[in-house]
């Protein structure tokens, strides 16, 4: 391995979360981290990208940079990518595939793409391909800018091999640690999520106070790679200091088999001892004693659980449970339409950028301290 390579490093995240994304890489001393269209690019070398796998919470996938070059015809496409280091980055002995998208360039195939690349891997490195490959090429053509990466994550980040039990319209984890941090919590807190589903924002929620590492207990694309060094990875993957936080993390629903499904998850990641898990409705909803600190709800919305005038009744008792009983905590509510926020007649200060969650387009409204 060439412990002095750097190269980009690119953290895909959910359009409109990037600013948000690119805050968690600058605390985890990613170097240059900086917001581009779809996620944050940093500067490193294979540890950075290994670190990066390990520890960020908010990115999908982790993508390595391993050339670029102007790309006018096909036949040029093959000659320049013959020239990419491969011998580098992947082994002959383990099979990859290709991926390709062209956009306004004057290459406009992307099954030609793929095949010429495709095409210099077998050649020039004597590797096998594999649509069921673990180790993917990615190349993008845009305005005759050929762009090649290599995917070191493999099956998406927010699969951190904890969650095996799901409801409907699950929150992925990558998105529920930007939505906390757009609410600005930091792990010193207790959280309450009246709404707790799978538990998805309460496991979190534990994880980042108890400084875990979200991808702890999975594997990555990156293993299968020539530039892996099992030695070092092992040492990265043993730095963390976990801590016991001071407060602890509460999920309630009215559905008992969503609590107890939220119970056996936490167990998987090891916060049970953390968090805990109730069947119980809105109505009966009181703070715990304890500090005060943040409420975050997914509550269902319009063309996702429901029909959105329906659910104007549940989001007005929402509001009005938080606002009589839970003074001096703050709130974060995550939904498509802003007349459904506002039937809470809770005091909002700030809404994130619109986001895609399961295809619907969400926000997160949030409010300071309720008084």
């Amino acid at each position: 391995m060439n412990s002095d390579a750097d190269f980009e490093i690119f953290l895909i995240t959910a359009p409109g979360l990037e600013t948000l994304l690119c805050r968690e890489a600058a605390e985890k001393g990613f170097r240059e981290p900086a917001p581009v269209k779809g996620g944050v690019t940093v500067r490193g070398g294979w540890p950075e990208v290994w670190r990066a796998n390990l520890e960020i919470r908010g990115a999908s996938r982790v993508l390595v940079r391993i050339g670029a070059f102007r790309a006018l015809h096909l036949a040029q496409l093959d000659k320049r990518a013959r020239r990419l280091p491969w011998a580098l980055t992947l082994r002959p002995d383990i099979p990859v595939h290709v991926e390709a998208s062209c956009k306004a360039s004057r290459i406009y195939h992307a099954g030609a793409v793929v095949q010429r690349i495709t095409r210099a891997i077998q050649e020039e490195l004597g590797a096998s391909v594999s649509r069921d490959a673990e180790v993917r090429i990615k190349a993008r053509i845009h305005d005759d800018m050929c762009t090649v990466s290599v995917d070191a994550t493999g099956e998406a980040l927010h699969k951190r091999c904890h969650k095996e039990a799901i409801g409907k319209a699950p929150m992925r984890e990558n998105l529920a640690s930007l939505f906390l941090r757009h609410c600005e919590y930091d792990g010193g807190e207790p959280v309450v999520d009246p709404m707790c589903g799978s538990g998805t924002f309460i496991i979190e929620a534990a994880e980042i106070a108890a400084r875990l590492q979200p991808g702890r207990s999975r594997r990555f694309a990156f293993e299968h790679l020539a530039s892996f060094d099992a030695e070092m990875w092992q040492r990265i993957r043993t730095s963390g200091s976990p801590v016991t936080p001071a407060v602890r993390f509460f999920g309630y629903d009215r559905d008992a088999g969503a609590a107890r499904m939220s119970h056996a998850n936490a167990e998987r990641a090891g916060v049970d001892a953390l968090t805990e898990f109730r069947q119980q409705s809105i109505s009966e909803l009181v703070p715990p004693d304890s500090p005060h600190g943040l409420v975050i709800v997914n509550p269902p919305y319009g063309g996702r659980i429901g029909k959105k005038k329906s659910l104007y009744p549940l989001y007005h008792s929402l509001g009005q449970t938080l606002i009589t009983r839970f003074l001096g905590w703050r709130v974060g509510l995550v939904t498509n339409a802003g007349s459904l926020a506002k039937m809470t007649g809770l005091p909002f200060v700030k809404e994130s950028a619109p986001v895609s969650h399961g295809g619907i387009r969400v926000k997160v409204y949030s409010t300071g301290p309720l008084k």
